[in-house]
C-alpha cells in the first residue's frame, strides 16, 4: 500500500471493455482503482527480482562460474529427469 505522504499522479490506460468489466466483479469492496494499484505494485515488484536475478546469473557467466557436469546430473535427477552428455 502507498503512504499518505506519498505524491499522487493520474495515469491513464486504454484496456478492452472485457476486462475493465472483469475487473469491477472482481473488486469487491475495493475499488478498481485501488485493484489497478495493487497490480503495478506487484508487476514491478517481480520486474526488479526477474532483472536482478538475471543481472546476477550475467555476473557468475561472466566470471566464469558454471554448473559441473556432475553438480548438473544431481539436479537433472532430482526432476527424474536424464540428459545424455555427448563430446
Amino acid at each position: 500500500m502507498s503512504t499518505t505522504t506519498e505524491p499522487r499522479t493520474t495515469l491513464a490506460i486504454r484496456l478492452p471493455a472485457s476486462l475493465k468489466a472483469e475487473l469491477g466483479v472482481l473488486a469487491t469492496g475495493r475499488t478498481r482503482n485501488a485493484m489497478l494499484e495493487e497490480a503495478i505494485r506487484r508487476l514491478t515488484a517481480v520486474e526488479r527480482w526477474q532483472i536482478a536475478d538475471i543481472e546476477a546469473g550475467l555476473r557468475e557467466a561472466e566470471a566464469g562460474d558454471f554448473a559441473t557436469p556432475e553438480e548438473m546430473d544431481q539436479l537433472w535427477s532430482k526432476y527424474g529427469t536424464t540428459i545424455t552428455r555427448t563430446g
